[in-house]
């Protein structure tokens, strides 16, 4: 169970936001404007291979095989079997892909940069130590900003960074370390809930004051439906290994918060755009109903061991060693204990891309790259 707690704890791969503001008018730009960058920020569901670099320890890290299998042929860092979503982002925005940020070279900042940490979270606590925490990656994000300016002068890099999409993937770590370490602060739901936002504030309001105006936001998903948590319910007698809703309540609450919380700064700041994808929506109707999403399994991992192959043991780098590999990652959903499969992430990024309000609004992101401010 120790294990369990803490790979969650780790690598809680949901993030932020759910519901839709009012559609805000924008104005299509010229062809004639270069190609919009993306600028990526959030946690393991973003994370190209940061973590590599940072001085932690491999329950934070996924840099071995079988990782990578799918589409690199070695690991990157990615948690899955191939791409993630901003990958795929890119592809469809005609950019290359996106460098970490510790790998990025100075020809690489005019596309973007991705700052994304495996188990971080909004709050600097949040696995402090192991990981790059939001504000940290702010700070970077500034360092770039700085370079950026020097590179290409103040004029351009203004233009880049206002034409940029910045788009996130945050919160969950901030609620699976401290419900299943049994250490949660003394707060009530609703308090921690306000430290959450109010530091996801911050960090899009530094965001905005270096020039950023395009925010896209994931919400959380069903955190209690992923195969750890219905693992650690099986190991706590409960019937079926089904969903544990107290994690997901959590998540409904932040995914409420949220959308308010981006009116707000709608209302504050000048040419201040968003768009949340609705991940809630569709990787619970992944889970729910799998074939409608091209999938045969949804509950159970392909890579881990234990029920459900819940046990965070892929690669078998970790406390547990032991570990099973399915034959075929593309009739899974989810590749690991806790993160999807490449095949599923593309399916998401083409919603987020091309999708109906019903998903993603009040933008999809084909629109949003093509918005000028």
């Amino acid at each position: 169970m120790a294990l369990i707690i803490s790979s969650l704890f780790h690598f809680g791969f949901f993030v932020l936001v759910a519901h839709f503001a009012t559609p805000i008018v924008c104005i299509i730009s010229s062809h004639e404007r270069p190609q919009a960058a993306l600028f990526v920020f959030g946690d393991s569901l973003f994370d190209p291979g940061n973590n590599n670099y940072i001085n932690t320890t491999t329950d934070f890290q996924v840099n071995w095989w079988p990782y990578g299998e799918s589409f690199f042929n070695y690991p990157t860092g990615r948690a899955s079997d191939g791409r993630l979503i901003p990958d795929f982002i890119a592809e469809y925005a005609s950019l290359p892909l996106i460098p970490p940020y510790f790998q990025i070279g100075r020809q690489h900042f005019v596309h973007g940069v991705n700052f994304a940490s495996g188990g971080s979270g909004c709050l600097a606590e949040t696995n402090r130590g192991f990981v790059i925490d939001l504000k940290t990656q702010l700070k970077y994000f500034k360092n770039v900003a700085k370079v950026l300016k020097k590179k290409v002068g103040a004029t351009e890099s203004k233009q880049i960074l206002s034409n940029a999409v910045y788009i996130f993937s945050t919160g969950s770590n901030d609620y699976f370390a401290p419900l299943l370490t049994n250490s949660r602060f003394p707060y009530s739901d609703r308090e921690y809930l306000q430290f959450i936002m109010g530091n996801l504030t911050s960090v899009l309001k530094g965001i905005y004051k270096e020039g950023g105006r395009k925010f896209v936001m994931l919400n959380l998903g069903p955190l209690g439906c992923v195969p750890t948590i219905r693992a650690l319910n099986v190991q706590n007698g409960v019937k079926n290994g089904s969903c544990m809703e107290e994690i997901t309540n959590l998540a409904k609450m932040f995914n409420s918060a949220l959308p308010e919380m981006l009116k707000e700064l709608e209302k504050q700041l000048s040419e201040y755009k968003y768009t949340i994808f609705n991940f809630f929506k569709v990787l619970a109707e992944s889970i729910d109903n799998p074939t409608k999403y091209g999938f045969k399994i949804s509950e159970t991992a392909c890579c881990g061991t234990g029920p459900f192959r819940g046990v965070f043991s892929c690669g078998g780098k970790r406390q547990v060693k032991e570990y099973e590999l399915c034959k075929n990652v593309k009739d899974y959903l989810f590749f690991d204990s806790v993160h999807p499969t490449e095949l599923a992430y593309q399916q998401y990024a083409e919603l987020m891309w091309n999708g109906t309000p019903d998903v993603v609004a009040p933008y999809n992101l084909k629109s949003l790259f093509e918005c000028s401010t």
